[in-house]
């Protein structure tokens, strides 16, 4: 049976309000990712406010600058030494905060990019900036958080005591000990396992004859501990 005129009717004008609604989604989007949520408020309220408000938000609009995005930064270094760099409007001149106070500006260069060099303090340190254009400020931008250290991990390998000695059906040893919070920990190249008070093991197959045992605790910028000790197996 064919359908009706006004079925087909309804069907296409389903499907365009559809279209038109998934178009919509994609606008807001992309404000919201461009601009920011207060940007899409203000235009809403402008949208459906008085005269007089509607010139007050206008204005606000028309003043809005949008805060710069800094490019994503590691969580840990062992590197004093960092570049932070992102991207904002050009024409305008960026202020870079860290832990709250302001450590550097610079100018927003043809590509809308800008960088810093800057050294880090032992710790901690969040990262964070804004756009200045003609004494107006930005919002700040979104916050990164790095740790710097340059601090080897303790390392202490509670068993087998270097030297041992293992006979016929011990032909496993248990390395076990001990090292800092958020840390890694490998035996011989394979990863341990580490329990919450921060202890590790891992049950290593020996060969015949002499064995070395090698083990490398790192942390999350990148120092490392590394012991080693020698066991003798025999069949």
């Amino acid at each position: 049976m064919r359908k009706s005129r006004l079925s087909k009717y309804s069907e296409k004008k389903t499907r365009k309000t559809i279209i038109l609604n998934i178009v919509g989604i994609i606008i807001v989007l992309y404000l919201l990712f461009k601009f920011g949520i207060g940007l899409l408020i203000n235009f809403s309220l402008f949208l459906s406010g008085s005269k007089d408000q509607q010139g007050i938000i206008g204005q606000n609009i028309l003043n809005y600058i949008a805060p710069p995005t800094l490019n994503p930064l590691p969580t840990a270094t062992n590197s004093a030494q960092i570049k932070i760099s992102g991207k904002s409007v050009k024409d305008a001149k960026i202020e870079l905060f860290i832990n709250d106070d302001k450590i550097d500006e610079t100018d927003v260069d043809d590509k809308g990019e800008f960088s810093f060099e800057n050294t880090l303090k032992n710790g901690n340190s969040q990262i964070k900036a804004r756009v200045v254009i003609k004494n107006k400020k930005s919002d700040f931008s979104n916050t990164l958080n790095i740790i710097y250290t340059n601090s080897a991990p303790s390392l202490e390998i509670s068993s087998p005591q270097d030297g041992a000695q293992f006979k016929k059906d011990q032909n496993t040893a248990n390395v076990t000990g001990k090292t800092d919070p958020a840390v890694n920990v490998t035996v011989n190249g394979f990863w341990a396992v580490i329990s919450d008070n921060n202890n590790f093991s891992y049950n290593l197959p020996l060969q015949n004859g002499d064995n070395e045992i090698k083990v490398v605790a790192i942390d999350q910028a990148g120092n490392k501990t590394e012991k080693t000790i020698k066991v003798n197996y025999s069949q």
